[in-house]
C-alpha cells in the first residue's frame, strides 16, 4: 500500500493539472504495450503501434519494464506541458540519479551495456535518451495526442468542479476506487508497501490517458511529489478522423515539409530540402512559417537547425489522410 502523509499546509498546496504530461505518458504507453493482460480499449492501438516501433521502443522498454520499477529519471516532474521541455529536464538529469535508477533497475534484470554510460551521464548517452523519448513519442503518441488531451482535459475540467463545490479532501475522496482519504492520509492500492511524506511540498495531482488500473507515484521521495491517475477513455479514442486535405490550408510543398518532418523527428534543413527535392533556402523558409504557426519546433546544434512536429502540427496531419500521397514537389 502506498501512504501519502498530508499535513495542513499540503492540503493548501495541490495542484491539479489539466493536460496531459507528455513523459508520463510516454512510460505509461511502454507499460500498456508490454502488459500481458493489456486493458481492451487499447487493442487496436497495440497492434498498430507494434507493427512500425522502432529501436526507440526497445531501448525504453528497458528502462521502464511493465513489472517491477521504471526509472524515476523517465518522469523528473510533472506538468511540463510540451514535450521538449520535458525532454530538456530529462537531459539534465543529476548523475547521481541516473547512476541509482541504472543500478535499481539491474537489480532485477540484466541490463545492456549502453546503460553504463547512461549511469555515468556520459554526453552522448543523454542524447540517445532524448533523441529514444522524441522518436517514440512521434510515432506512437503524436498521432493521438488530441484525443488524449481531450480525455485528461474532460476529467481536469470534472475534478475542478468537485473541487469547487468540496474541497481538497472531497477531491481526494473521489480520487479512484483505489485510493482511500483518511485524514490526513492518501491511501492508495499499491504493489509495493510505500510512504510518501509531503512534508510541506503539496502533491501533483496528474491525470493520465495511459495510467491504468491505479495511481502511480515516484519511488524516489526527493523528487517533486506526484500522483498519477488514470481518466476515463471511450471506444474508437485511436480512430483516424474524418479525411480533409491539408494541400488547400498550407499550400501542397508545405505540406509536404510538414509531414516530412514528422517523419524524420530531428531532420535537418539541408536534409528536408534533399529529401523533398526543394531547395535549402525554400525548405529553411517553409520551416519558419510552419514554426511561427506553432506546427513545428526548431533547435539549434551548433551551426545546424534541426526541425520537429509539435503536438498540434501531428494532429493536423493525422487529420489529413490525403497527407501520405503527398509527393515531392520543386519550388
Amino acid at each position: 500500500m502506498l501512504k501519502i502523509h498530508f499535513s495542513p499546509d499540503d492540503l493548501t498546496r495541490v495542484k491539479l493539472l489539466d493536460s496531459p504530461d507528455p513523459l508520463w505518458e510516454t512510460v505509461l504507453s511502454l507499460h500498456q504495450l508490454q502488459e500481458r493482460n493489456p486493458d481492451l480499449l487499447f487493442t487496436g492501438w497495440r497492434r498498430r503501434t507494434r507493427e512500425r516501433i522502432g529501436r526507440s521502443h526497445r531501448y525504453l522498454a528497458t528502462l521502464a519494464p511493465p513489472v517491477g520499477y521504471t526509472a524515476d529519471f523517465l518522469t523528473p516532474g510533472a506538468g511540463f506541458g510540451e514535450l521538449e521541455a520535458g525532454i530538456e529536464e530529462l537531459l539534465h538529469t543529476p548523475v547521481k540519479l541516473l547512476a541509482e535508477d541504472t543500478e535499481l533497475l539491474a537489480a532485477s534484470r540484466p541490463m545492456p551495456s549502453w546503460s553504463a554510460d547512461l549511469a555515468a551521464g556520459r554526453p552522448a548517452a543523454r542524447r540517445q535518451l532524448g533523441e529514444a523519448v522524441r522518436e517514440y513519442f512521434a510515432e506512437t503518441l503524436a498521432p493521438h495526442w488530441s484525443s488524449i488531451t481531450s480525455s485528461v482535459r474532460g476529467d481536469a475540467a470534472e475534478r475542478g468542479r468537485t473541487l469547487l463545490r468540496g474541497g481538497v479532501e472531497r477531491l481526494l475522496s473521489t480520487l479512484h476506487p483505489a485510493a482511500r482519504w483518511r485524514a490526513p492520509v492518501l491511501e492508495v492500492d499499491y504493489p509495493v508497501d510505500q510512504e510518501l511524506h509531503l512534508g510541506g511540498r503539496g502533491l501533483v495531482l496528474a491525470p493520465s490517458f495511459f495510467c491504468w488500473r491505479a495511481p502511480v507515484t515516484l519511488r524516489n521521495p526527493d523528487l517533486p511529489p506526484t500522483l498519477v491517475y488514470p481518466v476515463a477513455r471511450q471506444l474508437g479514442w485511436d480512430s483516424p478522423p474524418s479525411s480533409r486535405s491539408l494541400d488547400n490550408l498550407l499550400g501542397r510543398t508545405r505540406a509536404s515539409v510538414l509531414a516530412a518532418i514528422r517523419t524524420a523527428p530531428g531532420v535537418s534543413t539541408t536534409e528536408l530540402a534533399k529529401k523533398l527535392a526543394i531547395s535549402a533556402a525554400g525548405a529553411s523558409q517553409h520551416a519558419t512559417v510552419l514554426r511561427q504557426a506553432a506546427l513545428v519546433e526548431t533547435r539549434r546544434e551548433g551551426g545546424t537547425a534541426r526541425h520537429s512536429v509539435t503536438t498540434l502540427g501531428s494532429a493536423l496531419l493525422e487529420s489529413s489522410l490525403s497527407v501520405s500521397d503527398l509527393t515531392p514537389c520543386r519550388v
